[in-house]
């Protein structure tokens, strides 16, 4: 996927139904990226955290990612969505217990609601997301946990409706071909108790599709590790994928 300038989507349904919001300030680490602006390849975090295990995560996102662990926010990508060519690798390890619930929110960029980037130049189009994820006990290296079509993924913003959006002047989401779909989730989507029987399994992508760059290849990824994120790839923008881990 490529990119000119970002920005971060946040708006809301009209009709008041909204997705979740939980402001930045509120999650337990927010690293702050190396100067320059686009962050490391692979950055590397230690979280205070409170759990009878230690585990090291690895995550991989094609834009955006937000972990929440058991409930609880505990990271943000360190590289902003807003970043030019925001890819980049997280490693990171916390205390947790099992069984623990792994919830993320993936974000794709687009410039507004249309799904688009680019927009304005000759380069306009639909861009295309991706995840992968892997934790691992810390003290002896099990895998307790990878992105995989075990984890239940919502897509809870799509666009465009038809992808004639692209050869549009002047795109905008009031136009039949660049309208958007969204749907509304409990806030409490990453909690332990919440039922996700009802999402669909996530959708494993491969590498050939997402085009993994910029720190995909500094993580040793295990084969039961895969690529995943809803069934379309350019329309799906935003999604909630979850999982939990049996103790």
């Amino acid at each position: 996927m490529h990119f000119t300038s970002k920005f971060l989507f946040g708006a809301l349904l009209a009709t008041g139904l909204g997705l979740a919001a939980i402001p930045a300030s509120s999650f337990a680490q927010k690293p702050p990226p190396p100067p320059g602006g686009k962050g490391a390849e692979l950055n590397e975090s230690k979280i205070a955290s409170s759990g009878a295990r230690e585990i090291v995560g690895e995550v991989w996102v094609d834009n955006w990612f937000k972990l929440y662990i058991n409930g609880a926010p505990l990271l943000e990508d360190s590289v902003s969505i807003t970043t030019e060519r925001s890819f980049n690798a997280e490693r990171l390890e916390f205390n947790a217990d099992l069984p623990m619930t792994i919830a993320f929110e993936f974000r794709d960029f687009m410039e507004n609601e249309t799904g688009l980037e680019y927009i304005g130049t000759r380069k306009q189009q639909m861009g295309d997301g991706g995840a992968i994820a892997q934790f691992r006990d810390r003290s002896n290296g099990q895998l307790l946990a990878a992105t995989g079509s075990d984890w239940r993924c919502l897509t809870v913003q799509s666009a465009p409706a038809q992808s004639s959006c692209e050869r549009e002047r002047d795109p905008d989401v009031s136009q039949a071909n660049c309208a958007e779909t969204r749907i509304s989730v409990p806030d409490n989507w990453m909690s332990p108790g919440f039922d996700d029987s009802a999402w669909p399994p996530a959708t494993i992508h491969t590498e050939r599709d997402v085009r993994p760059k910029d720190g995909y290849d500094r993580v040793s990824w295990e084969g039961s590790a895969k690529l995943i994120w809803g069934a379309d790839l350019q329309k799906d923008n935003i999604l909630y994928c979850r999982v939990t881990v049996d103790g």
